[in-house]
């Protein structure tokens, strides 16, 4: 405090000098560098060196002290502007770039275009296209369709269940395949649900974790949703047992792409109210929806290796924008949730898988 109060003194005495200089200059018509010049070199040829005492008439000494470390500071030309910090000071150090994308995400440029890219597609097809769907498929029979492809991958799930050492899960697996296979009518009945044995989904990225490898980036795929690259790369092998296998009509594009539609606009009408929630209420939907399904994968892999958690999404999602009420989805589970009065929103994301 102290120091700030002397050299805010000696930049005021400073200022009271050169304006006294600058008015002695204009009254004798002189340059004001010339009368700044001469009076620094009195000052240096009268002043006594710093330090010293020099006596005084009367026995009395006086201490010549010495003076504050000069401040340089440059005149401005008429036009010219100067920046207001001093001559010495020393050049602000750069501040670090940020990395441009939250951890684990390091696509997140790419992954963002393609999350709107999905919003786009999303809005002007898929949205549309589930809305007819529901509206000319009777339930009933949108949900049989819907059984039917499910009771076709549940081979699939007993082979991951077993190539991951969990024989508990491999026997419940194939209990439901048997019973809904017999008693569901080919599987269009999910009898097994009320027995207890409700369908998981298994496959080869959580074969891939159970063995420690890691997930790698996260990604954000068009017409696929949210993924890792581990996940990505054991669907896509996975999608390959059936056709090479068995071959027909596994191996037919007209079944493959009728199965994905089904199940993709089926999925996409009974997520509607969640991602109505999502994109109404986060601040970043698109990071809301990575931090849901990365936390929700970390807690399968977990289960996988014998840690038992909760996963975020056991939580029912409610629109706080809503009066409330209860909703029902359309595999005949209620949750406390929003109201039907909910304006849809122009952009909804891809249902994650």
């Amino acid at each position: 405090m102290a120091r700030g109060v002397g050299v805010t003194a000696c930049r005021l005495a400073s200022a009271g000098l050169l304006l006294a200089a600058g008015a002695e200059a204009h009254a004798q018509a002189l340059p004001l560098g010339a009368v700044l010049a001469a009076s620094v070199a009195v000052q240096t040829a009268a002043d006594p060196a710093p330090g010293t005492a020099t006596p005084t008439a009367g026995n009395s000494l006086v201490i010549t002290a010495a003076p504050p470390p000069p401040i340089a500071y440059a005149v401005a030309q008429p036009g010219e502007q100067l920046d207001s910090k001093p001559l010495d000071a020393a050049p602000a150090e750069p501040l670090a770039a940020p990395s441009g994308h939250a951890a684990g995400d390091r696509y997140e440029k790419f992954n963002r275009s393609m999350y709107k890219l999905n919003l786009t597609l999303d809005r002007l097809f898929f949205r549309p296209l589930s809305v007819v769907y529901k509206a000319i498929i009777p339930k009933p029979i949108r949900l049989a369709l819907r059984n039917i492809l499910t009771n076709v991958g549940e081979p699939l799930v007993f082979l991951n269940d077993l190539l991951q050492l969990k024989p508990g899960r491999a026997a419940r697996t194939l209990g439901r395949f048997t019973i809904n296979t017999t008693l569901g009518l080919g599987g269009t009945i999910d009898v097994a649900k009320g027995e207890g044995l409700p369908h998981r989904n298994n496959g080869f990225g959580n074969t891939l974790a159970r063995y420690g490898v890691g997930p790698g980036p996260y990604l954000f795929l068009p017409l696929i949703g949210p993924s890792t690259l581990r996940d990505t790369l054991g669907d896509q092998a996975q999608g390959l047992i059936y056709p090479l296998a068995i071959g027909e009509p596994f191996d037919r594009w007209d079944y493959m792409i009728g199965r994905a539609l089904v199940l993709g606009l089926q999925q996409r009408i009974e997520t509607d109210a969640q991602f109505k929630m999502i994109t109404r209420t986060a601040a970043d939907p698109y990071a809301t929806i990575r931090s849901l399904y990365l936390q929700d994968r970390k807690v399968e892999v977990e289960e996988l290796r014998g840690r038992k958690q909760r996963s975020p999404l056991d939580d029912p999602l409610t629109d706080p924008g809503d009066p409330g009420g209860d909703t029902t989805s359309d595999d005949g589970e209620t949750s406390h949730g929003p109201a039907a009065n909910v304006t849809p929103p122009e952009q909804l994301p891809a249902p994650p898988r």
